[in-house]
């Protein structure tokens, strides 16, 4: 695996790739890699003949008090993991490449149907910022295929459509979420947890499981008392709710009665940590 952090010779080495007729999928990360992560270049691997990986972390989706100082930076490591995985090529682009004028004066992306809604409302300019980077590596990279994971639903969502409201040429392939045995849903920031903590977060998927049986078994029927009631479980187990949402799949927005194709969207905080989960659930009729 060759690692650039020069867009030139990233470019030069794609279009050697494609030159050679070989089909290139892409990876995006901000590293402190974790099986989750390797799913997804295994994922991507299975589709395409080259495997392109970055990390980079984006100080544009980073709000005022979060942790983007704090944020583990495990190059050496991530890069072992991805040449064990298959990666033929890391991007690790700095800050000053990709906004050269700064974060004040940069040209963003904004995806008004999904960016202020559910992580969006806790997190203003998040999803800006993760449009924006993503959009700047597919330029930069320009894959057939990119591969996300599903543990960030609303993220996901927000790719799916800026590729498709700007016709970028793209696969966007949608990855099961990975999770520990305890049903725990991999993330870098799981490693803020303490061991106190990290026995209680698993109440997360619990609790997520749980709403799922009695929508299957009532519909949509107490779609607001059932979100209270499961943030009051989270908070009854250690857990400081951000939101449990019941919504339709496709739009995110609140799910009516008949709807069939829903995502039970969840955001609670663990100590340090602030733990995002989503379970979809079909109703059948």
């Amino acid at each position: 695996m060759q690692t650039f952090n020069d867009p030139i010779r990233l470019q030069q080495m794609i279009r050697q790739w494609r030159s050679e007729g070989l089909k290139v999928a892409f990876v995006p990360t901000m590293g402190n890699l974790h099986d989750g992560h390797i799913e997804l270049v295994h994922q991507a691997r299975a589709r395409a003949d080259k495997v392109v990986a970055s990390i980079f972390v984006n100080p544009m989706q980073f709000g005022e008090g979060e942790d983007l100082d704090a944020y583990p930076r495990t190059l050496e490591a991530d890069q072992q993991r991805l040449v064990s995985a298959g990666c033929d090529l890391l991007f690790t682009p700095e800050a000053a490449l990709l906004y050269p004028g700064g974060l004040q004066v940069q040209t963003y992306i904004e995806v008004p149907s999904l960016t202020t809604i559910h992580c969006g409302s806790s997190r203003p300019g998040h999803f800006r910022g993760v449009a924006t980077v993503v959009c700047k590596l597919f330029n930069l990279v320009q894959p057939d295929l990119a591969c996300f994971g599903n543990k960030d639903y609303q993220q996901l969502a927000v790719i799916r459509t800026l590729v498709r409201d700007l016709n970028m040429p793209v696969q966007i392939l949608g990855v099961d979420t990975v999770r520990d045995p305890d049903g725990l849903a991999m993330s870098s920031r799981n490693g803020y947890l303490t061991e106190a903590e990290r026995a209680i977060a698993p109440g997360l998927k619990r609790t997520l499981d749980a709403l799922a049986d009695i929508l299957r078994a009532e519909g949509v029927t107490r779609r607001a008392t059932l979100e209270q009631l499961s943030e009051q479980r989270l908070q009854e187990s250690g857990f400081r709710p951000d939101f449990i949402r019941i919504c339709h799949a496709d739009t995110l927005q609140p799910a009516e009665p008949g709807d069939s194709q829903l995502v039970i969207l969840a955001a609670a905080y663990l100590g340090q940590a602030r733990l995002i989960d989503n379970l979809t659930v079909e109703i059948r009729r």
